[in-house]
């Protein structure tokens, strides 16, 4: 996590959000997602940032860094 999202079990069923807030990460990445531009979600969200959306990008971004790892059976 960092400091702008948080989880915890009594808010939004442990769903990621923006901290002091019941806004869930993947609304602001849905709204992003389906075309919303950052002033839209600002606007429809009065009480988070573009430092929370930013968070929120970045907290996908990481979800998402995926590497494989390949290994070679020896034998």
């Amino acid at each position: 996590m960092n400091d702008r999202i948080t989880t915890s079990a009594s808010i939004c069923h442990g769903k990621p959000v923006i901290k002091k807030t019941r806004v869930l990460v993947s609304t602001i990445l849905g709204a992003l997602a389906g075309g919303d531009s950052v002033e839209m979600v600002l606007e429809d969200y009065p009480n988070i940032s573009r430092e929370d959306i930013d968070a929120a990008l970045e907290f996908a971004s990481a979800l998402t860094d995926y590497q494989e790892a390949t290994y070679e059976l020896v034998g």
